[in-house]
């Protein structure tokens, strides 16, 4: 009889997305503790270096890790290449393509690049004014969970919540507001699921909308108009392999279905670590796939499992 493998799930890590992170991960290991052929420790870490995580892990004796981390350290591309150095293989994306999605403006110019529509965008400088007229959004270019969103509808406001952003963040975006119905379209390994809208009771998609409160409505495969499913699962394909990601990425999107010309959907960002509390869409999008949260995390795993080492 074989060995069950030894999966290690890290969880936690320094950044404002944390307490998602610790829900994210306790849902994975419980999954993941129900499979015989795994045996699951989890870790709850801050922001280790390579030789303190190594050590973790080899005390662990794993053989592959499961990072549930959110945020610019864990799912930016720094914990990646960790990982990589210490040599274990691990699931999810790997340094280049996490520091890509993380990097809002970034992510934007590759879908520029492959033709895929996305809103107008600009870094806010230092100093100097916002290169866009109101409606239009603000937001830290390396967070996710809609982390420090803020509308501008008013230009003498824009002041006052920059200097609130600014005092957590370095680097900050503004985007032109897109009016439309919110979506995403997960991609798994080489396939896309089912699209989830998201209905939000008052305000927009912000964090307390996604971990807390319970007024938010989801629907998977909600009534679109024609062609557009199609043309969401195939530039969140086509996002996906641009930025080089792996195993699983959660593709967010507006669609805008005013305009004269149909409706046109815009990309709004990729989720490389996306996440996987009660709340999250990932898993309610492959559970309509048939896919629970065990085989989910299942699939995952052994995404990583068959790469080894290499990382390839």
């Amino acid at each position: 009889m074989l060995e069950p493998r030894r999966i290690t799930v890290l969880m936690g890590g320094p950044d404002a997305e944390r307490p998602v992170s610790l829900q994210s991960g306790e849902q994975v290991t419980t999954a993941l503790r129900k499979i015989p052929e795994f045996t699951v420790t989890d870790h709850v870490i801050d922001r280790p270096d390579t030789a303190a995580l190594a050590s973790l892990l080899q005390r662990d004796r794993a053989e592959v890790i499961y990072p549930v981390l959110h945020g610019s350290w864990g799912e930016g591309g720094e914990l990646q290449a960790s990982l990589d150095e210490i040599g274990i293989p691990y699931v999810g994306s790997g340094p280049e393509a996490s520091a890509l999605a993380m990097d809002k403006m970034a992510t934007k110019s590759k879908a520029m690049a492959i033709g895929v529509r996305t809103p107008t965008a600009c870094v806010v400088p230092q100093i100097g004014t916002v290169d866009l007229q109101p409606p239009f959004v603000l937001k830290p270019i390396d967070e996710g969970s809609s982390v420090g969103v803020r509308m501008v509808t008013d230009l003498a406001d824009l002041a006052p919540i920059l200097d609130e952003l600014r005092s957590s963040h370095d680097r900050v975006m503004a985007e032109a507001y897109v009016s439309g119905r919110e979506l995403t379209v997960t991609v798994l390994g080489g396939d896309t699921l089912p699209p989830v809208e998201i209905e939000v009771s008052g305000g927009f998609y912000d964090y307390d909308a996604k971990y807390l409160r319970n007024d938010t409505r989801y629907t998977v495969s909600p009534p679109l108009p024609e062609g557009i499913e199609a043309q969401m699962a195939s530039d969140s394909q086509r996002i996906f392999h641009a930025l080089g990601c792996r195993d699983v990425a959660r593709v967010d999107w507006l669609l805008d279905d005013s305009a004269a010309e149909g409706a046109r959907a815009w990309l709004l960002e990729v989720n490389t670590i996306p996440g996987m509390t009660s709340h999250s869409l990932v898993p309610m999008a492959a559970a309509a796939r048939g896919i629970d949260m065990i085989e989910l995390c299942r699939r995952l795993t052994e995404f990583a499992l068959a790469r080894g080492s290499s990382g390839s």
